[in-house]
């Protein structure tokens, strides 16, 4: 993956001649401006609109919220005068995306795009999560000990690993071609306490260093939402600790662009809250000193009283999920238990901790201060005490602006995972994203849920104060697109509802003849419906692809794209961040209208927030939410000017409940027709 752009011919920017931005960009992006002299360009006055309100913000100094609907070129339309902007004045764009989809073709296609148009030099880099990059400094140190951290297979793995590490440029998983386990891995990349510059930043040796050096030298940074909001929350604890932060969002002097924004508040509460696993502690531990195979750093030290603790702590913490597993109660369905009162179980892990930690601690300071073994046992004694602080915090349920839960994870549920996130992410961001002083720019082409000022976003990530920009899609939604809604359909949940799905998805599909995603919200709905359906492909000769059949994501959109009559079954995942232009998709098929299950203990808490408040919780989120998620859905089927093809609704509630002309007024003004049979 191409990790830098060097861009220029040594031409000064336009902000010498005292034009302002804005105008600039006005005219760059013209019918007959600088973007006109490419051949691919395609005038488009959404595109040019947009791309002047950036330059406005910019230049204002301000947060601008921008919807920008499908075909617009957002980004092209935020590179531009954010690239301009950051060279001619000495400042630092961070564009951040959720996609890695999106990640690539801004550093791959739109970046270069850019270079060759304004011919200024710049340079932009991907940055990604340091433990992306394999530290060779660490590498080094493991090949000299494998048999005391790996056993023969592992140690096979880490062979192929350092002859990887020969030959790379990159030095990111990303380029490798094969998938490490997570435990060799995590022995071997770089890590923020171990592969430090003090320890690894000498010379060119640190491909994670390398790319932080050119980062801080760069004009244009692109990361996606999980590091930003990591690296970020990072610079407020800093300021809030009274030490000196950077004064920007993750650089000195930088200005944010975040594009698939409508993923913010989601990410947010991820990064901002709390995660702690029993899988996670165990894997933490067992890097130090794994009792059961008798190997680890500890085990090369020969401490004993360290693995001692090791072994111990590990038996405590069985028991203590046992205990959380005993107490909860999940659902028939649900994976969530929702923690209302502190004190779930006893804190039987505290003195364990804290006894490990501190043997850890011990076996460092009997090591040379610096060097590299001791930085290793620093890093896994500070690991010890951010669990006992999480533990400690989850259990006396110390922020009651947080909610609490347990969550099970894995194919069989074995893994337990105690989990908190603030109810709100809009008071955490108010002052320390938007406030005064900030420079940030949020987009998405689904930003609203058919509100008109993008109330409702604004609203909920803090932004109320930013300005806004609702800007349609330039394609022909009366010619390119049709919408059924079947008002036949049974309501969701009752008796005849799955086997009328099979009914309208058989006749629909062969109207398109395949070419079709059917999306459900139910993984439960969509097994039994595919199940049913089995027979009926195998008649027709049509591939049919089911989300969770063990094949990864991007692999499926692949094959459904090279496959021309395949169908895809998908659910949460599929319903953004997908596309398939061309005949490939010429059929979207909604199974029922995305609402998000209200016993999800986060969602929950909104909604008894909202009613607290003496508000109506359906109609101000439930309603909303599920009205972005379903122009996301739609969205998948219309990608160019080419594309054409139909959107079913197999929900009758569209036309039987008030709330339902929300929805169809909120997706493209397409025809649409509502069948009664």
């Amino acid at each position: 993956m191409q990790t830098m752009i060097s861009v220029g011919d040594g031409h000064d920017g336009g902000g010498s001649s005292g034009v302002k931005l804005s105008h600039e960009i006005d005219d760059v992006f013209s019918d007959s401006g600088l973007l006109s002299k490419s051949p691919d360009f395609s005038y488009r006055p959404q595109q040019q609109e947009m791309a002047v309100a950036v330059a406005e913000t910019l230049e204002d100094t301000g947060v601008l919220s921008v919807e920008a609907g499908t075909g617009v070129g957002k980004s092209l339309a935020y590179l531009i005068p954010a690239v301009k902007f950051a060279i001619e004045n000495e400042r630092k764009a961070v564009i951040s995306t959720h996609t890695i989809n999106l990640q690539e073709q801004l550093v791959n296609k739109d970046l270069p795009i850019v270079k060759k148009l304004l011919k200024q030099e710049f340079d932009a880099v991907l940055l990604k999560g340091r433990g992306n990059f394999v530290c060779p400094a660490r590498l080094r140190r493991a090949m000299e000990r494998p048999r005391d951290l790996f056993s023969s297979s592992e140690t096979e793995e880490l062979r192929a690993i350092y002859d990887w590490a020969e030959e790379t440029l990159d030095g990111s998983l990303s380029d490798m071609d094969f998938q490490p386990s997570s435990k060799v891995w995590s022995q071997v990349c770089s890590e923020a306490h171990v592969c430090t510059r003090k320890s690894c930043g000498r010379g060119d040796a640190c491909f994670y260093q390398n790319v932080r050096k050119r980062a801080e030298k760069a004009e244009v940074i692109v990361v996606n939402h999980t590091l930003f909001f990591t690296l970020f929350a990072q610079e407020v604890e800093s300021i809030e600790l009274g030490e000196s932060g950077s004064g920007g969002y993750l650089f000195a002097n930088d200005f944010a662009i975040l594009d698939e924004a409508h993923t913010l508040e989601d990410v947010a509460a991820k990064q901002l809250g709390l995660r702690l696993s029993h899988a996670g502690m165990r894997f933490d531990v067992q890097r130090l000193y794994n009792p059961k195979t008798k190997r680890g750093l500890l085990k090369t030290l020969r401490n004993g009283e360290g693995m001692q603790c090791a072994e111990e702590l590990l038996e405590v913490a069985e028991t203590f999920f046992e205990e959380v597993g005993e107490v909860v109660e999940f659902g028939q369905y649900s994976r969530e238990f929702r923690v209302r009162k502190p004190e779930l179980v006893d804190n039987s892990m505290a003195l364990p901790l804290r006894n490990f930690w501190t043997a850890v601690e011990e076996a460092a300071e009997d090591l040379e201060k610096d060097s590299a073994v001791r930085n290793e046992l620093m890093d896994g004694a500070r690991r010890m005490r951010e669990m006992h602080g999480g533990l400690k915090m989850f259990l006396d349920q110390d922020d009651d602006d947080s909610v609490y839960w347990v969550e099970k994870t894995g194919r069989d549920g074995e893994n337990l995972v105690l989990q908190s996130a603030p109810i709100n992410v809009a008071d955490r961001l108010r002052e320390t994203m938007f406030g005064k002083g900030k420079t940030c720019v949020l987009t998405s082409a689904t930003l609203g849920a058919g509100d008109a000022d993008l109330g409702y976003f604004r609203k909920r990530v803090g932004a109320e104060k930013s300005r806004f920009l609702k800007i349609g899609s330039p394609f022909d939604y009366q010619k390119q697109m049709q919408v059924y809604v079947m008002q036949s359909m049974p309501d969701p949940g009752t008796e005849k509802y799955e086997s009328a799905l099979v009914h309208w998805i058989e006749r629909v599909l062969k109207y398109t003849e395949g070419k079709a995603f059917v999306l459900f919200t139910s993984y439960r709905v969509m097994r039994n419906v595919a199940e049913a359906m089995e027979d009926y492909f195998d008649e027709m000769g049509w591939r049919l692809l089911v989300q969770g059949d063990g094949m990864p994501r991007h692999q499926m959109v692949d094959v459904f794209r090279d496959d021309v009559h395949s169908v895809l079954f998908g659910t949460d995942s599929f319903w953004a961040g997908v596309d398939v232009p061309g005949e490939s998709l010429s059929n979207v098929i909604v199974t029922r209208l995305p609402f998000s299950v209200p016993d999800h203990p986060l969602i929950a808490c909104k909604i008894e927030e909202i009613e607290e408040n003496g508000g109506n919780a359906f109609m101000e989120y439930s309603v909303p939410e599920a009205v972005i998620k379903l122009r996301q859905g739609v969205g998948r089927l219309i990608r160019s000017e080419k594309d054409s093809g139909l959107v079913v609704i197999l929900d009758n509630r569209v036309v039987t409940k008030r709330y339902g002309k929300m929805f169809l007024d909120s997706l493209p003004p397409a025809p649409v027709k509502i069948v009664k049979e």
